[in-house]
């Protein structure tokens, strides 16, 4: 019997461990030592696993704090139509937000969203809305975000969330992931090490573990192709990781460092980390594991912490795929002889 539920007479009062909502089931994850992936003498690598939110991701986190404050300070009204552009975990949190607070939703995907990801789209209610022709870079974000201001152009009562530019997306892991990391851990990290999209989680933890750890260095992990720190643009497979844009939240002068990561290094990640650790993660937490791979030769001994944000049951077709990762790595090695 749980010791955070007081039992007595009918009547008496008592304090039931109870949520409300689904949502109030995000934080408060785990910490876990990835002792038998990482073996090398004097590393300590720890796993900060927010894939176990309730909706699988970290995403979690940023969607409950934006429609919470902006219910609350009148920026979302009651029945209001959310709008974003996503490649599926933050779609799924939003949409997870939109129906316990009876909102409308409208997510606007690309043809790399995984099927299992649109699949739990539309279950939970949300309007999906397919772009299929590919921008400058290669890649659908900037059709999908004018795409976006079309929708909200022609929809009543609508607000675009817009996770690349939304200060509360970083407050929200400052307040939450990183937080709860500065409680958890009591001797210091040398390194935090978080892979980037819109930037919001790996600023939002770096920022609050810094008042508690000045000295750790932060690291990020981005997908080759990506441009967020001035990469050359490329064709990216994994959803979720690096950005065809510099997100506006992004800060290149708090980041130490950055390490790239292919996807057929990603793929190889997840399953890696599931093999050792039986932890069964999704594309960007692979490619966090593959950046460490790269990272420990090269290192002291030392203790890092790690986020992995996303689990992988939506990833079967993509990193788990026996001939998705053959494809990848014919895509990467025409990449590397063009490269030469």
């Amino acid at each position: 019997m749980s010791a955070d539920i007081a039992v007595g007479p009918v009547g008496e009062d008592a304090r039931e461990a109870v949520c409300e909502s689904v949502f109030d089931c995000v934080g408060n994850t785990p910490i876990v030592a990835l002792r038998r992936l990482f073996r090398e003498p004097g590393q300590e690598v720890l796993a900060k696993l927010e894939l176990m939110n309730p909706g699988g991701s970290m995403k979690d986190r940023s969607a409950r704090y934006i429609v919470a404050a902006g219910l609350a300070d009148g920026s979302i009204r009651p029945r209001s139509t959310l709008v974003e552009s996503s490649s599926g975990n933050f779609g799924i949190a939003l949409a997870m937000a939109a129906r316990v607070n009876d909102l409308r939703f409208v997510c606007v995907i690309d043809p790399k969203t995984t099927s299992a990801n649109v699949a739990i789209l539309h279950r939970l209610g949300a309007t999906v809305e397919m772009v299929t022709e590919s921008d400058d870079s290669g890649g659908y974000l900037h059709t999908r975000l004018a795409r976006v201001n079309e929708i909200v152009a022609r929809t009543p009562d609508a607000v675009w969330i817009n996770q690349y530019a939304n200060d509360r997306n970083w407050q929200a892991y400052y307040h939450g992931t990183g937080a709860e990391l500065a409680t958890q851990l009591v001797r210091p990290p040398e390194y935090l090490i978080a892979p980037v999209s819109t930037t919001g989680c790996i600023l939002g933890c770096a920022r609050r573990l810094r008042e508690r750890f000045p000295d750790m260095r932060v690291i990020a992990v981005d997908a080759v192709g990506s441009v967020i720190f001035g990469g050359s643009p490329g064709a990216r497979e994994i959803p979720g990781i690096g950005s065809s844009r510099v997100p506006e939240l992004c800060c290149p002068g708090e980041i130490d460092d950055v390490v790239y990561v292919d996807d057929v290094e990603a793929a190889h990640g997840c399953r890696d980390l599931l093999s050792a650790e039986g932890i069964f993660a999704g594309g960007s937490t692979g490619a966090v594991v593959a950046a460490l791979r790269k990272l420990l030769p090269a290192l002291p001994p030392s203790r890092m912490v790690a986020i992995f944000p996303d689990r992988g049951d939506r990833y079967l077709d993509v990193v788990y795929d026996d001939d998705w990762l053959a494809a990848a790595r014919q895509r990467t090695n025409r990449t590397d002889s063009r490269s030469e």
